[in-house]
């Protein structure tokens, strides 16, 4: 059997998501030939409820996705948030069923798609292949569980600071380029609310807000402020996935061997 050739460039992608680096030789080698390159832009929609899912979206490098789920009464909350560390779509399902909640790109960047009848046919070919995928079902289903405690116990502000927290953690860049109304809509509530905190972390220099986003001056000090969800999160994705959640560190280095920005630190920046 001729072994399987993956381009520098497709390897270069594949490095740059923590989930399709975890694959075995053997299954990176049935699964690269049939990944698709796909760039996906700020708001740009991959699913709509009742969407078919014949796809599966691999972010790469500092790109992220939102779960979001909308009300009868329009407000719209965020259930999880996807980069580098997994996918976007029927990762377990059998068949093409239809998407339940909307997923919508956060940060623009590099993706790798997989279809998912081919992803299918890969795991039927593939028990270690098929139970990688089942063991991050498993913890993108924790990350729901974590939200949804998150968002009926914990205050705007720790919700606020642990979605920058996740949000820098998975890309490695200080500068979160989020307008205080699109964070206000991803946690349902509304954008006075928001505002109010971002004034507050304001005024004790942890951040400084910019137009489109906010820039986070004290890392450190912010982390204190925390609800402590995405430290449970992290603990739970190194006991089923070890290594694939990702760190600052890692991503920071990622960011900068692309030519990014400077690399962060969990140090004042």
């Amino acid at each position: 059997m001729q072994p399987t050739i993956i381009s520098p460039r497709l390897r270069e992608r594949i490095a740059s998501n923590n989930l399709l680096s975890a694959l075995k030789p053997e299954d990176l080698a049935i699964v690269a030939p049939s990944l698709q390159e796909w760039e996906g832009d700020a708001g740009a929609r991959l699913y709509q409820p009742g969407d078919e899912v014949r796809f599966v979206y691999f972010p790469c490098g500092p790109s992220l996705v939102s779960f979001v789920v909308e009300l009868e009464d329009g407000l719209t909350v965020e259930t999880a948030l996807i980069g580098r560390e997994g996918a976007v779509g029927g990762i377990v399902s059998q068949g093409r069923l239809p998407a339940f909640a909307r997923s919508e790109v956060q940060f623009p960047g590099p993706f790798l798609r997989l279809s998912t009848a081919d992803l299918e046919e890969f795991e039927t070919r593939s028990p270690s292949l098929r139970h990688l995928f089942a063991r991050y079902a498993d913890c993108m289903l924790a990350q729901v569980f974590q939200s949804v405690a998150c968002n009926a116990v914990h205050t705007i502000e720790q919700r606020t600071v642990k979605w920058l927290l996740a949000a820098i953690d998975r890309t490695g860049d200080h500068d979160v380029p989020l307008t205080q109304e699109q964070l206000a809509a991803m946690m349902g509530v509304g954008r006075s609310y928001v505002s109010r905190v971002i004034q507050t972390l304001k005024r004790r220099h942890l951040l400084e807000t910019r137009r489109g986003g906010v820039r986070v001056r004290d890392l450190d000090r912010l982390e204190a402020l925390s609800c402590g969800c995405n430290d449970a999160l992290r603990r739970h994705f190194d006991q089923v996935l070890a290594g694939v959640y990702p760190t600052l560190e890692e991503s920071s280095a990622q960011k900068a061997e692309a030519g990014g920005k400077r690399p962060g630190s969990r140090m004042k920046a």
